[in-house]
């Protein structure tokens, strides 16, 4: 079974969207629901409504990506654990061969393709970033991710984007998940990066696509950007020097 994790922050019309993908897929392996809400709340929907079970977590407070999805882990059932954004869109399944490729090449975490809503592969797939990367990105150099195509064959990076990542649950619960010192950014790029120190690998499968409607709010508001900044230089100093070499492994 899939314990699938989803936090709102008052988003009540994008949750019932997600939960609403999640029914259309009978063929799907079996699954429960974690939903966090963030904030209080009222949805617009009955959890009866749908025919796989739901769990609810109500905070009385706003925290942070790491906690809110390690909080919901301690409810979960399945043997594997998806982390999922509620502004995520799936056309057609993801899980059948995300699993299937997670069990064949023995990995800890997998990722899809995530794509924005006019179609173009979003930068989700990418190489741990170094002060010179970072610089490199300022100035329009890159942003460290890899090249490949839709429907390319699955393949390990270094890291993926926490709007969907499926976790085999044990690999989750080896490293201790998420890491609640980060309080919204760079929570992915270091629990990848732990699980490969700990000699687990990390995959992204570009058979497998999903819709992202992404807000970039670290771009246009300061404390968003704060937080950005402040979970930047928490990974590197957690991290550089000491990050692990994937081409390697």
């Amino acid at each position: 079974m899939i314990s699938i994790s989803v936090v709102s922050h008052g988003q009540a019309d994008l949750v019932g969207k997600v939960l609403a993908d999640l029914a259309r897929f009978p063929d799907s392996p079996s699954f429960e629901v974690i939903l966090t809400k963030n904030i209080p709340e009222q949805l617009p929907f009955s959890m009866g409504h749908f025919l796989y079970p739901i769990k609810v977590l109500e905070n009385s407070s706003p925290k942070g990506f790491g906690t809110n999805h390690n909080s919901a882990f301690q409810l979960a059932e399945g043997e594997f654990f998806c982390v999922l954004n509620p502004d995520i869109r799936m056309p057609a399944s993801p899980f059948n061969l995300l699993l299937e490729t997670l069990e064949r090449q023995q990995a800890a975490v997998i990722a899809p393709t995530v794509l924005s809503p006019a179609g173009e592969v979003e930068d989700s797939i990418r190489r741990f970033p170094t002060p010179l990367t970072l610089a490199g990105k300022m100035l329009g150099w890159g942003d460290g991710r890899y090249s490949f195509s839709v429907g390319d064959e699955a393949f390990a990076v270094d890291w993926v984007g926490g709007m969907f990542m499926l976790f085999r649950a044990e690999d989750y619960k080896r490293v201790g998940g998420f890491d609640e010192g980060f309080f919204l950014y760079y929570e992915d790029v270091d629990i990848c990066a732990r699980l490969w120190k700990s000699g687990r690998r990390v995959l992204a499968c570009p058979k497998v696509r999903v819709i992202h409607d992404a807000r970039r709010d670290s771009r246009n508001n300061l404390r968003y950007m704060r937080w950005h900044v402040a979970s930047m230089i928490r990974f590197l100093g957690k991290h550089w020097l000491r990050l692990p070499n994937t081409d390697e492994m």
